[in-house]
């Protein structure tokens, strides 16, 4: 049996970031299933599906492959054999991957593979229903939000970095959007577990927040 460590919040609260860091500190193996639903966003795009239809995103499905592996350590998404790593992290993959995660068709494709990595292995997922619907039985869970200020300027300075032009506000507007339908869709929506752990990194360093996941889960990786 894996050891099992689910943490949900809204975007840009720095999930990815701090379940990679968990994992490496406590040995987990890390399964970015936002990168997935990107991975699976980039296919509907590279198709030209329309995120509104539901029953051409179902299709559209059948011929994916969405697949994570390891390369020197460092997690790469694949698309039908393609490595898509670099494109994950766009706006536009991004919103089309909010647009399309509810559609039933695309949460069965990518649901089975997560459980069963999660039977096997000590793993530390992130996401917007890990602990409400994915894992529901996992050891550790975990609601981790930010304010939509903070969360939009962290975004903000990391495209700014990148040498990217961009908008502060929009980018707020774009978060505050982006949660409203995260909450409200029909299938699995944003919501914290009953169970979860709500950490809010508004004022807390990275190290921070990584050193209080830490303290919620066991002591050691021996079984």
């Amino acid at each position: 049996m894996g050891y099992n460590v689910a943490i949900d919040g809204p975007a840009g609260a720095g999930k990815s970031t701090i379940a990679k860091l968990v994992a490496k500190e406590k040995g987990y193996i890390y399964v970015d299933t936002g990168a997935m639903y990107r991975g699976m966003a980039i296919h509907f795009l590279k198709k030209g599906v329309d995120p509104d239809d539901r029953e051409a995103v179902a299709e559209a499905c059948t011929d994916a492959d969405v697949s994570i592996g390891y390369e020197n350590g460092v997690q790469q998404v694949y698309l039908n054999g393609e490595n898509v790593t670099s494109m994950l992290r766009t706006e536009e993959v991004g919103n089309m991957a909010s647009r399309t995660s509810a559609v039933p068709a695309v949460r069965e494709k990518l649901l089975e593979l997560q459980r069963s990595l999660a039977a096997e292995k000590d793993v530390i997922m992130d996401g917007r229903d890990i602990g409400t619907n994915i894992l529901p039985n996992a050891d550790v869970k975990i609601y981790l939000t930010a304010s939509v200020e903070t969360r939009a300027k962290r975004r903000y300075d990391e495209l700014v970095e990148k040498g990217e032009k961009c908008s502060l506000e929009e980018i707020a507007r774009d978060i505050r959007e982006r949660d409203e339908r995260d909450m409200t869709r029909e299938t699995a929506p944003l919501k914290q577990a009953e169970d979860a752990v709500l950490v809010d990194s508004s004022n807390m360093s990275i190290q921070e927040v990584v050193d209080t996941i830490c303290s919620y889960c066991r002591q050691g990786e021996a079984k």
